[in-house]
């Protein structure tokens, strides 16, 4: 059944996919841009760009007139930032501006893109969605997150709105964040790892897991996205698997790593630059996130790509762009 869809986030890399899911599944995409170039690759991929900002609720209203459903993906995820306000006044107070739109509007349900690390287990365990987070945050970015989905849960009232929760989003064309790390030991230039475990799920997983949760997912209910978890050993054994080539890294311990953190902190400070790492990240990659995507596969129906089917995918993109050299 073809629909009347809004996006928020749509020129994202998780936003791209989910657009090009809806275009091809049919449904006509009303995708929020906040400039020339968004506008340009929403067209591309079929979408009709609506001039909007989430900060701005009234674009909301203006925009998403008549959608039958809001995707809303749009956020802000930063690391090691001097200021998070901004990151926090889009993940909270965009959120809530959203959701008011879709009270307003009428709209049938609201999919909320926020994050696995939400969950906020406890280090070792394996995260489930009805467990009670820890109590305290390894980073700015998931307090905003964490903060976000809860405003918009207490907030939503009779609005029917379904979370998702994805956990590392990989797949072709994500070259930043963990991508990068992903990219950099293919390409050998990875200095070194930290022995730390890993949560990842494939980008068309990511964007599947959204329509289904649109399908089928219940108003209040969180889903994680997660199609693979294992220890850094693990996934260097799915690089070999793949490539056939074995990857020779060198582990820092942890406290040295954090160390190394603060110095390179400390200095991209002085320097007026961002820094590559920070306390915050090392914190995050320490604590060595695991979840269990097993209720989307039961509830909504979601089958996860096998991780090294993602891996090929990823190498054969990074080669066309020219990511990885001959020996990557």
């Amino acid at each position: 059944m073809s629909r009347l869809v809004g996006v928020t986030g749509g020129s994202g890399v998780v936003g791209r996919s989910v657009v090009g899911h809806l275009i091809d599944e049919g449904h006509r995409v009303l995708a929020l841009s906040r400039s020339e170039s968004s506008s340009a690759v929403l067209a591309g991929l079929g979408a009709e760009p609506v001039a909007g900002d989430v900060l701005d609720r009234d674009s909301l209203l203006r925009g998403f007139a008549g959608v039958e459903w809001l995707f809303h993906i749009a956020g802000v995820n930063e690391m090691c930032v001097r200021d998070p306000s901004h990151m926090y006044q889009v993940n909270t107070q965009g959120s809530l501006n959203v959701l008011e739109a879709v009270r307003q509007l009428g709209v049938e349900r609201m999919i909320h893109t926020s994050s696995a690390v939400t969950i906020g287990e406890p280090r070792g365990s394996v995260a489930v969605e009805s467990m009670p987070h820890r109590g305290h945050y390894l980073s700015r970015y998931e307090r905003s997150k964490t903060e976000s989905e809860r405003a918009v849960l207490e907030a939503a009232a009779e609005t029917t709105v379904i979370v998702v929760n994805p956990a590392s989003v990989q797949g072709p064309g994500r070259a930043t964040g963990t991508g990068k790390i992903i990219i950099d030991l293919l390409a050998g230039k990875l200095p070194a790892l930290i022995d730390t475990t890993l949560s990842l799920v494939d980008i068309d997983d990511t964007a599947r897991g959204h329509l289904l949760a649109a399908e089928h997912g219940l108003s209040g209910k969180r889903y994680l996205l997660a199609g693979w978890y294992g220890s850094i050993h693990d996934a260097l054994g799915v690089v070999h698997r793949v490539t056939g080539e074995a990857v020779d890294v060198r582990f820092l311990p942890i406290p040295v790593a954090s160390a190394a953190s603060r110095v390179v902190a400390g200095v991209a400070r002085l320097t007026r630059r961002h820094p590559r790492v920070c306390p915050e990240m090392i914190r995050v990659m320490a604590h060595g996130p695991t979840y269990d995507g097993s209720r989307a596969t039961r509830e909504l129906g979601l089958h996860y790509t096998p991780v090294e089917d993602t891996l090929r995918r990823i190498i054969d993109w990074a080669r066309s762009e020219g990511l990885l050299d001959d020996s990557g």
